[in-house]
């Protein structure tokens, strides 16, 4: 830095990562016989690279990087309540909220990596039967973000919902309809997310993960398989010191005095909501039971996945609904390619029989249609892997479960 130019005294967190990477970071590159020294310059409260008195950056990446900096200092706003340029435009909400140490500010980067960017593109047409579980959703979710006037008071929204049922019946779908409808940001949150090997890290991921939903509001924190996360404490005496206060923090921040009136809502899911504490269960006030596809469902599950062709012969819907009586949606699509695969397998030992090494594309068979006795071997093959325990999912339902009485 040149001698005669001032320390500046108040420098941003951006600031002084671009003066110690141009100060420390870089080495002397010697240009044409010369040696172009980096100096950092105070410049209205933005960092510019100098290199012999010009003011421009020596490679693109530095300039894009210093032209991110300037543009973000640009856009703060003073504590005057004014913004310096466009005053009447809104300024766009920073990716990260001001955190008090650098530590924190680290953790809520890598959280930021689990919003879900895009779309989901799943609708709540595309998801069969669940009807209960879907109206459910919407009233504690989509409604409050479009109405917000009649959501207030007593009338204030559901702030922790949780969908529990047997394996492959569809929570995780409807999860994914929530960040397709909602237009909220979506935060897919596993175990992997909030546990840390390092001591106290996982409780302040757990608090950095909350003040970054409020600070995107209105926005969804959605829990997969939370039974993993927050199971009864005091159980046994294994558990360990981490992992008490991990879930501690959890219930802290869901419903205690740093509870605030942003639109953070919890939506988790479950296959064992029996092992959950109860003081989770409390906080989650909506505990929606996603459970086996009705006959319906079933049908028209396999009228989408098993279309009939004009040119083949029909397939026995009611055979099939008849037959899978238990099956949850995953066993259904399992059935369904079980049997596509069947005229393929012929294809494929007519394929085998061949001389040739390699058939042209464009001179390969179509697959043959779908038969009778392909329906009949995929069942016999096929076999439900939920419904053993569907009576204990319909217990915890009679108990904790949250229905609608029409």
């Amino acid at each position: 830095m040149m001698a005669d130019d001032p320390m500046p005294t108040r420098w941003s967190f951006q600031d002084f990562k671009f003066y110690y990477d141009a100060k420390f970071g870089r080495k002397k590159a010697e240009k044409n016989g010369k040696t172009a020294d980096e100096a950092v310059v105070s410049n209205g409260g933005s960092l510019g690279i100098v290199s012999n008195g010009n003011p421009h950056a020596k490679k693109a990446s530095e300039m894009a990087v210093y032209e991110q900096f300037r543009t973000e200092g640009q856009n703060q706003i003073h504590s005057n309540g004014f913004s310096p340029v466009n005053m009447d435009e809104r300024p766009h909400k920073s990716l990260l909220p001001p955190f008090e140490s650098a530590e924190m500010r680290t953790l809520a980067e890598s959280l930021s990596r689990d919003i879900i960017r895009g779309s989901p593109d799943v609708s709540w047409e595309s998801i069969k039967g669940l009807e209960n579980a879907k109206r459910l959703l919407k009233e504690a979710v989509v409604m409050p973000i479009k109405y917000p006037k009649y959501f207030t008071g007593l009338l204030s929204p559901w702030k922790g919902i949780l969908l529990f049922g047997p394996p492959g019946t569809g929570k995780t779908m409807l999860a994914k309809a929530v960040a397709t409808e909602c237009k909220t940001t979506f935060f897919n949150i596993s175990a992997s997310s909030v546990v840390s090997k390092w001591r106290g890290d996982s409780e302040k991921l757990v608090k950095v993960l909350f003040e970054l939903a409020r600070h995107h509001a209105p926005s969804t924190i959605f829990l997969d398989e939370i039974d993993a996360i927050i199971s009864q404490r005091g159980e046994s005496r294994s558990e360990h010191e981490a992992s008490r206060r991990l879930k501690t923090e959890l219930l802290v921040q869901m419903d205690g005095l740093t509870r605030t009136d942003e639109l953070v809502f919890v939506l988790a899911a479950t296959n064992l909501p029996w092992e959950l504490d109860a003081a989770m269960l409390r906080r989650l006030e909506k505990r929606i039971l996603v459970p086996l596809p009705e006959p319906v469902a079933r049908r028209a599950m396999f009228e989408e996945l098993l279309p009939v062709q004009p040119d083949e012969e029909p397939i026995p819907y009611d055979l099939l609904v008849d037959q899978t009586e238990g099956f949850s949606g995953s066993d259904i699509r399992l059935l369904c390619k079980e049997t596509a695969m069947q005229p393929l397998r012929r294809l494929m030992s007519q394929l085998e029989q061949r001389q040739e090494e390699v058939v042209p594309e464009d001179e390969l068979p179509k697959i043959g249609p779908i038969r009778s006795e392909d329906i009949e071997t995929a069942l016999r093959n096929t076999r439900p892997s939920a419904h053993l325990h569907a009576h204990k999912y319909d217990k915890f339902n009679a108990d904790y479960g949250s229905q609608i009485l029409q």
